[in-house]
């Protein structure tokens, strides 16, 4: 894609966090009660609908094992039956158990401990363990450990590009570090509603033990940026035949995207 926008990509995503903040009000993300669940749900989220995930999770919370003493005892056979719900549940479950015993080799079982390492550094070595990619990594970073990183989804990469703000051969790290720097100084809004023209206004989360953590101004931004964004792509910017015309980033568009149905 040719972008064809002569304001700068941070006035953009900055008007964009600005639009939604007023229009759509704090997203309550994560919906867990602790930092764990948090990471399971990070885990359990790849390739998947947030609904499969809430009924695997429902599933581990009933077998009590939704906690790292839990995790640890539960054996791989029942875990994998227990997030099956979450599709390949085979390697969810073997990530699950994977991660625990990292933080048990690396930081004696302690969440806490594990963030207090800088982030960057901290980034690496979640990397590095089989099936944590960045999106999932910066997830945990960000709700688990409100550490300053945004988290980039498909559905940040679609409002994006759809709004010339990024090319389509934009890389992950380029677009977390262009939402970044575009975000960098702004401080947290306040919700002022505004009509969007969408007579079914998405619903947000219920308020949570972690989306009520305290955390820095800036990791807050990058909360609720990448839960406005995700609201915009599940309620507005579909894949095929997005509803442009009543979603609340409208005024942003350069233009109407073209539109292709199945």
């Amino acid at each position: 894609m040719k972008l064809t926008r002569t304001t700068k990509p941070e006035a953009v995503v900055r008007s964009m966090y600005r639009k939604l903040a007023r229009a759509c009000g704090r997203q309550h993300w994560w919906p867990a009660e602790t930092p764990f669940e948090v990471i399971a749900g990070a885990i359990l989220a790849q390739n998947t609908a947030w609904t499969n995930v809430e009924r695997a999770l429902a599933n581990l919370r009933s077998a009590e094992i939704l906690n790292l003493a839990g995790m640890r005892e539960v054996r791989l056979g029942k875990l994998q039956q227990l997030v099956r719900s979450s599709g390949y549940y085979r390697q969810k479950a073997e990530r699950l158990k994977n991660f625990v015993a990292f933080l048990d080799t690396k930081f004696d079982g302690s969440l806490e401990q594990m963030f207090t390492i800088p982030t960057t550094r901290l980034r690496t070595e979640l990397l590095a363990l089989k099936g944590i990619g960045p999106e999932t990594a910066d997830a945990i970073l960000l709700y688990a450990g409100n550490h300053e990183i945004f988290v980039v989804d498909a559905y940040t990469r679609r409002i994006l590009e759809r709004h010339e703000v990024i090319a389509k051969t934009a890389k992950y790290d380029e677009i977390r570090d262009l939402v970044e720097r575009a975000l960098k100084c702004d401080k947290p809004l306040e919700p002022k509603f505004c009509a969007s023209g969408d007579a079914k206004s998405p619903q947000v989360h219920l308020a949570s033990m972690m989306s009520q953590a305290p955390r820095s101004p800036r990791s807050q931004i990058y909360n609720e940026m990448h839960g406005l964004l995700v609201q915009i792509g599940k309620h507005y910017c579909y894949k095929h035949v997005p509803k442009c015309e009543v979603c609340p980033l409208r005024s942003s568009l350069p233009k109407m995207p073209a539109i292709t149905r199945e």
